[in-house]
């Protein structure tokens, strides 16, 4: 397949260009390259790509998704067959300090790649919602037949308005589209600002590292290739209208359109110190830890139920914490020379 890959710089982006690649199809990548973090791991990232298996299907086009008419040319002559848009203004805490970028990536953004699918007829759009969506949900694990009408930062209320909008087109033009609920993406060549990266950095490092809501958080950490898989065969497998779908009691996770979500989590959330504590054992030193209140816009605890997944795909990830977090720590002493 030709395949357009947004944010193809982020971190998910990368990934899942290297497993494209590597399966033979041909990717075009954009990326703003915007300096939310380190712009010089985006670039690394993006070398990786250019020199790697498969490069010669790869090609890079420094783009923003909120330049409408930069978009629309690129579709009119890119030729893709399917989408996956990961480009986003990540970052629940930042989305309190910079609302304008949730807007305008996100919203704006998001917006222009609809119109570019829809107009040059693509099979099949994939792309990155969140588990923030579940918002104030208490119902756990999380499923996508809960209602999620009630998200408790503007990030989550971005990615909530992603899936209103792709349905809005998968019933108006029939596009297909499949959004992914990502819970807390973890593994190699990670965001700075994560969790995994900012505990390694400052614990190899000798400093403090900054523990919220006085580490009783719970999260649903979700290592990298289980995350990409699950989104190749999501792409792999055209969303498609649900025959049963009805009006009277209808379920929020599919539609009488070709519109679906699914969750893409481990399935089995691990308590924060129980992560540190694996770090810990990983890098060999212990952590100076100082615990923080809630931050404004967290949720306490995050667990997918991925059921829906992989009965529609067959898959459900399945890499454990200790071996992410040990692949994570090895790449990331190389990388950085530590």
């Amino acid at each position: 397949m030709n395949v357009l890959v947004t944010g193809a710089a982020g971190f998910i982006g990368y990934h899942l260009c290297q497993y494209l690649l590597a399966r033979g199809d041909s990717v075009v990548g954009i990326d703003n390259l915007n300096d939310y973090y380190d712009v010089n791991l985006k670039q690394a990232r993006l070398r990786e790509l250019k020199r790697g298996l498969g490069c010669d299907r790869f090609r890079f086009i420094k783009m923003d998704i909120a330049d409408k008419t930069a978009l629309e040319a690129l579709f009119q002559e890119g030729g893709f067959s399917r989408v996956v848009n990961l480009a986003a203004q990540a970052g629940v805490r930042y989305s309190l300090e910079n609302p304008d970028a949730y807007i305008s990536s996100n919203i704006v953004g998001f917006m222009n790649v609809l119109e570019g699918c829809r107009h040059q007829g693509i099979e099949h759009l994939v792309y990155a919602s969140s588990s923030s969506v579940y918002g104030a949900n208490e119902s756990l694990p999380f499923s996508e037949h809960d209602n999620v009408d009630h998200p408790l930062s503007l990030y989550a209320a971005t990615k909530k308005s992603n899936e209103l909008m792709a349905h809005t087109y998968s019933s108006l033009y029939q596009l297909p589209t499949t959004g992914l609920r990502f819970f807390t993406v973890y593994g190699p060549w990670g965001r700075p600002d994560m969790a995994l990266f900012l505990f390694t950095r400052n614990i190899l490092a000798g400093e403090p590292i900054d523990v919220f809501n006085h580490g009783h958080h719970r999260r649903d950490f979700t290592y990298i290739d289980d995350i990409v898989e699950g989104v190749v065969r999501s792409l792999d497998d055209v969303a498609v209208a649900d025959a049963g779908w009805k009006g009277l009691s209808p379920d929020p996770a599919t539609s009488f359109a070709p519109w679906r979500v699914f969750n893409i989590g481990h399935g089995e959330p691990v308590e924060l110190m129980t992560y540190i504590r694996t770090i810990e054992q990983v890098v060999g030193r212990k952590a100076q830890i100082n615990f923080q209140p809630m931050q404004p816009g967290d949720v306490p605890e995050t667990a997918a139920n991925v059921d829906a997944l992989e009965a529609a795909v067959r898959y459900r990830p399945g890499t454990d914490v200790e071996e992410g977090v040990e692949r994570f720590v090895r790449w990331y002493r190389n990388f950085y020379s530590v």
